[in-house]
């Protein structure tokens, strides 16, 4: 961002457009820096951009198309910059123009149906009205409520999703803008608004309409209670939804989304987080109670679970899939998946009337034959064991007697894992490839899951236990199979990798704590810094070339070049592995002193500043280096390392007594020297 400061800096350029006796606001937009300009609120260019006739100009630019021999300028940078005017959100210009109601007609005229309405201009658009929503809501709200045309137009075009951004907003999915919200909530419920809406998912109008149509509805729906929501959730439009969906059985679209509306009815937060507007609602709407199931809602959507049973058979479906384990003889299909998604999210609401209508119509036992008829699909399996805890779960024993024992789903579930292999049969969905070994069913973890439940439940439900005990394998299939199964894939016993790390456990030692972790840098910086922490590594013998470590006889060693890459990384890495950050070599408290004098004449070989006793220099932060060779030091014939680096060390571990009354530098280091052991303190 471009700051004016003076003295310091030239003169913008916008400065150098403004000082012209005769300027147009395309050489203003032709300026690389008028944004930062405008965000610094420059007084004579906002002066000049908040006139009647800029204000109208930049509309033009963001709501009229150029025309075909327009240069790129006219057709990209000047919609862009003048958008970005107005999201600057200054308000004079804002003023500008909601005070003028022929300016905020020119606006809204881009909704016009007999104009072109590309996807560049409407988002362009969209940001510009947005912003008015949150910094002029009042005066816009009274535009559109005196114009409510408007509304009409935007349910025209919500297959633009910028402008499905806009009614979203409007409708208020984001009631955080709207001062007088409850106010407006009410005259939008009083209008057709929602009608009109709900038509939009017509198997006669395109996938990308059902789609943004949808999402507006969840949006209503998950800002629940409001006058829009409560008439949404209503028995005549619920019907009014499923006249839409069963309307055509070949508009899958239709169906798809049309159901996606019926499950957030029943679960605002379910739909809220596979929403693309999800930010936008997770603060306000995330942490809040859930709202209870309207039961006319519930009783409006029973009548039709007849026709999405139907819908299940995919023995007239002649579509044909290949895959890498075989072919699908028809794919499940997304309709499908939905289907069994809102079954799910149903039967999660508790209602008994549902229940029941679930199991005379045989929906759960259909759904129950697709687990096994796709053993691969894992989104289907996920909603087979939702729908399978809820009938567990349930306070009816019809419905848990219909799962256990008319749909035999324990006796399925050993027969499954008894032949785990993907059967050869050409009449069931799933068909191996041929030539090849049939692989393995996909469906096992999901059946050793719900098996787990089974137990869980029956050990605290009489009626879960009586159905167990029926089948005479399941005590031995429990007891051998399914408990080995659960030893080898519970992951915290497993005694290699990351799994170790997951457990809480209380370490007894220091050495274990270091033998336990992941050997990557940050690792290895920690068991570094805490094998000098801890005197792992013992310098009582300052001649001895290589220090010892008390580990279980185990031998760290490390050459000069080696030290010097892993440090490297260290100090790039992770600051909380850091071998400087963490480690203590330079903490000289008390504690940590050994008893032994320290040497100066090992100091001796570094040159500190010229001298090695003391010295005057011209600037306390000022250090300089001697030569070279006095600070190669003394080389070790054996393996060549330095040992001038082991020296300065051991020069530091010194007694207490000998240190300064900072306690940073031995005695004897004053002046610069003092200065100097500072810094390399603080390095």
């Amino acid at each position: 961002m471009f700051w004016k400061l003076t003295a310091l800096s030239a003169s913008s350029p916008v400065e150098s457009v403004l000082d012209k006796e005769n300027f147009t606001l395309d050489e203003l937009l032709d300026e690389e820096e008028i944004i930062q300009e405008c965000k610094a609120l420059n007084t004579r260019l906002i002066n000049f951009l908040r006139d009647r006739a800029q204000v109208e100009q930049l509309l033009r630019y963001i709501v009229e198309e150029p025309p075909e021999d327009a240069e790129s300028k006219r057709a990209f940078k000047f919609p862009f910059i003048a958008c970005e005017v107005f999201t600057c959100e200054i308000d004079v210009i804002f003023k500008t123009l909601v005070d003028e109601e022929e300016l905020m007609n020119l606006l809204f005229s881009f909704l016009e149906p007999n104009r072109p309405h590309s996807a560049l201009l409407a988002g362009y658009f969209s940001k510009v009205v947005v912003c008015l929503m949150i910094r002029k809501t009042v005066p816009l709200m009274n535009y559109v409520q005196a114009h409510q045309d408007v509304f009409r137009q935007l349910v025209d075009l919500i297959g633009i999703t910028s402008i499905m951004e806009v009614l979203v907003r409007l409708v208020g999915a984001d009631d955080h803008v709207y001062p007088n919200f409850i106010d407006v909530m009410q005259w939008l419920a009083e209008s057709n608004l929602l009608e009109m809406i709900v038509d939009k998912l017509s198997p006669s109008n395109s996938p990308e309409v059902h789609a943004n149509a949808a999402e507006t509805l969840s949006a209503i729906t998950r800002n629940a209670p409001s006058a829009l929501a409560n008439k949404l959730s209503s028995p005549s439009f619920v019907a009014r939804i499923f006249g839409h969906a069963l309307e055509d059985s070949h508009s899958k679209s239709s169906l798809v989304n049309s159901l996606s509306v019926c499950i957030s009815l029943l679960d605002p937060k379910r739909s809220a987080v596979s929403s693309p507007l999800f930010h936008s609602f997770r603060s306000q709407h995330m942490y809040e109670s859930p709202i209870p199931v309207n039961p006319d809602t519930v009783s409006a959507m029973l009548p039709k679970l007849g026709d999405l049973l139907m819908l299940l058979n995919v023995s007239s479906d002649e579509k044909t899939l290949p895959t890498t384990y075989g072919e699908l003889r028809p794919p499940l299909g997304k309709y499908r998946l939905k289907i069994v998604e809102f079954i799910a999210v149903l039967l999660r609401s508790g209602n008994e009337d549902a229940e029941k209508e679930l199991v005379s119509s045989g929906t759960i036992q259909r759904i129950i034959d697709l687990f096994f008829e796709y053993p691969y699909n894992n989104s289907l399996h996920h909603h087979v064991d939702s729908i399978i805890s809820s009938c567990l779960e349930s306070k009816s024993d019809a419905i848990v007697d219909h799962l256990l024992r008319e749909c035999d789903l324990i006796g399925k579930f050993l027969q499954t894992d008894k032949h785990p292999l993907l059967s050869g049969d050409t009449s069931k969905p799933t068909v191996p490839a041929a030539g090849k070994s049939a692989p393995r069913a996909g469906n096992l973890g999901h059946i050793t899951r719900i098996s787990n439940k089974l137990i869980q439940l029956g050990n605290s439900q009489s009626r879960v236990k009586a159905c167990l005990q029926e089948h005479s394998e399941w005590s031995e299939w429990q007891t051998t199979v399914l408990q080995e199964r659960n030893a080898v894939e519970n992951v915290y016993r497993w005694a290699c990798g990351r799994p170790t790390a997951l457990q809480d456990r209380t370490r007894d030692s220091d050495d274990d704590d270091m033998n336990d972790r992941d050997y990557d840098v940050a690792a290895l910086a920690n068991n570094l810094s805490q094998a000098f922490r801890y005197k792992i590594y013992g310098n009582e013998d300052a001649g001895e070339d290589h220090g010892t470590l008390d580990r279980d006889d185990e031998d760290v060693y490390f050459d000069d070049e080696s030290a010097e890459v892993v440090i490297s990384s260290l100090r790039l890495g992770d600051d909380q592995g850091s071998l400087f950050t963490n480690s203590n070599w330079f903490a000289f408290q008390d504690d940590r002193m050994s008893n032994a004098p320290v040497g100066t004449s090992e100091m001796e070989e570094v040159n500190l500043n010229g001298t090695a006793n003391g010295g005057n220099s011209s600037s306390d932060d000022e250090v300089v280096v001697g030569e070279d060779d006095e600070l190669a030091g003394s080389k070790d014939s054996v393996d060549g390392t330095s040992t001038s680096n082991k020296n300065l060390m051991n020069g530091f571990n010194g007694n207490s007594g000998n240190m300064n009354p900072d306690g940073l530098c031995p005695n004897g280091w004053d002046g610069v020297n003092h200065q100097i052991c500072k810094s390399v303190v603080q390095v």
